[in-house]
């Protein structure tokens, strides 16, 4: 059955997730408009777009409007956006100061949620963006040529648990541990800060686990990584990586992996099923 043609708001950051999302949007034979941020946005995406505009960072109302006089119906949030700089009051406008400010929870699920609700009311629906993707999601299981070692399980059971508590909280998503130590959590400064700390404090032979927080708003807010993460992995002599599977994205997938079996990094698509008894 032919899927019926929408026009899908693409809020755009920066790397390639927005670029991705835009060919699979296009691919399927959508109207594509897409909403860019000066300073953030992967320009690249902007030849993809049937309407193209570039806002200001936290003018809500101004992109609002802009959507909704494209007459979009979907609106998809792709790519990176460096948090402290949306918390910058100087960057909101009323709109978003209302909503944000007087909130006490401003993690970013909380935040994404209530941005996320602003367009529902507004009659465009927020869908995820791997919807249009569906290949980056994160399988279960091993998926390099190394499985764990039972120190490493142990390290992946300690760190799964840690990481959804801290995500209960809406803390962060990625823990780095070493032997049953927590050398790292991630809070405000995102995933690639957390692990050179972590690796930094932790040594040699960490263990990184990123997870999809519970409560996490997956049409916005899903974890990723790819292939960068890996090589940040390898100048810090961690060993092993474990992502939560079919709720991370996973970027550069097959480059990745190749890099990670070359670097004697092993890599897990977890679920609350996948450890052993022993570990």
């Amino acid at each position: 059955m032919t899927e019926p043609v929408s026009t899908i708001g693409l809020i755009a950051g920066g790397k390639q997730f927005p670029v991705l999302v835009a060919r699979g949007v296009k691919a399927r034979g959508h109207r594509l408009v897409v909403a860019g941020f000066t300073g953030h946005t992967n320009m690249d995406v902007a030849p993809m777009a049937d309407v193209f505009r570039e806002l200001k960072l936290g003018k809500l109302n101004q992109l609002i409007t802009f959507l909704k006089g494209e007459k979009v119906d979907k609106v998809i949030m792709a790519g990176t956006i460096e948090k402290p700089k949306v918390m910058d009051i100087r960057h909101l406008d009323m709109r978003a100061i209302k909503l944000i400010l007087g909130r006490k929870d401003k993690g970013d699920s909380a935040l994404l949620g209530i941005i996320a609700r602003e367009f529902e009311k507004e009659g465009m629906t927020v869908v995820p963006a791997h919807e249009y993707m569906p290949d980056l999601l994160s399988p279960e299981g091993v998926m390099t040529r190394r499985e764990p070692d039972e120190r490493e399980w142990g390290d992946l059971r300690f760190a799964w648990n840690i990481a959804k508590e801290l995500g209960r909280l809406d803390v962060g998503q990625c823990v780095v541990v070493r032997e049953g130590i927590v050398a790292a959590v991630e809070a405000l400064e995102g995933t690639d800060e957390t692990m050179r700390r972590g690796f930094s404090y932790g040594g040699p032979e960490c263990t990184v686990v990123k997870v999809f927080k519970p409560g996490q708003q997956k049409e916005v807010d899903l974890p990723s990584l790819g292939l960068d993460t890996l090589k940040l992995m390898a100048e810090g002599k961690a060993t092993c990586l474990g992502v939560e599977a079919g709720k991370s994205l996973f970027f550069d997938r097959e480059a990745a992996i190749e890099f990670a079996d070359k670097s004697g990094i092993t890599v897990v698509g977890l679920t609350s099923e996948s450890f052993p008894e022993s570990s």
